[in-house]
């Protein structure tokens, strides 16, 4: 295996997806570091695409040759136009996904991709030549020299997971943190600080009574996020 790339993004997230894709469709010597390369692009929380404000974006992504808007559009399973009661500017396109599938198809597209190259590990540390970045060592002792490194570490960075009262170490549930880079970063002049995000707890399915709910179903006019003719949806509502 070459160690030696253009450029290497840390993190394979929907954002990291995005910039290695790009970076390699562009012909750079492209080098993708995930911790697990089963959750490429997982989709941690609700498994949604889109939304108010969201759905543009996604939309722009694609018009500049990103994968989101197609992956988007074949993993959909339910799709939504909200504020239809407003003018079109403010209809913003929703679908709800298929998480295990959308995980294929970022893969899929990653592994297909040339110039584009995955390495499953995690980055403890960036190292620097002529202050300049010039690459990363991973957790395994691996070095990797680069012309750019492109942090997309997420939720990973001494993660901390917090249920009641209780705090866990992790990235995600059930998944280790990433420690070594946040203490660099901050040793060579980064400001560091927490963001917090919420998810709703877990309940059994078999101890709801759907009965009393209100189905809330899709809309038939689906409505593609991507551009592209030859992007359709493959599975149904």
């Amino acid at each position: 295996m070459d160690f030696k790339y253009d450029i290497i993004v840390v993190g394979a997230g929907h954002a990291g997806c995005e910039a290695a894709a790009a970076a390699a469709n562009l012909g750079s010597k492209t080098l993708l570091i995930t911790m697990d390369m089963n959750k490429i692009a997982q989709m941690s929380c609700n498994p949604a695409v889109g939304g108010i404000a969201k759905g543009q974006i996604v939309r722009e992504i694609d018009a500049l040759g990103g994968q989101m808007g197609i992956v988007s559009d074949r993993t959909a399973i339910q799709f939504r136009m909200l504020n239809r009661s407003k003018g079109p500017a403010m209809w913003s396109p929703r679908v709800q996904s298929d998480r295990a599938k959308f995980i294929q198809e970022w893969r899929s597209i990653i592994e297909n991709t040339p110039h584009l190259h995955v390495w499953q590990d995690t980055v403890t540390q960036l190292f620097f030549q002529d202050g300049e970045v010039a690459g990363v060592k991973t957790r395994m002792g691996v070095e990797f020299t680069a012309k750019s490194v492109v942090l997309t570490n997420g939720t990973f960075l001494n993660g901390l997971i917090h249920i009641g009262s209780v705090q866990i170490g992790g990235g995600r549930m059930s998944e280790p943190a990433s420690f070594g880079m946040t203490e660099q970063l901050q040793a060579i002049g980064f400001k560091t600080d927490r963001m917090k995000t919420g998810t709703p707890v877990r309940i059994d399915g078999r101890s709801v009574d759907f009965s009393l709910l209100e189905e809330q179903k899709g809309d038939d006019d689906f409505h593609k996020f991507s551009y592209l003719d030859n992007i359709q949806r493959e599975l149904t509502q």
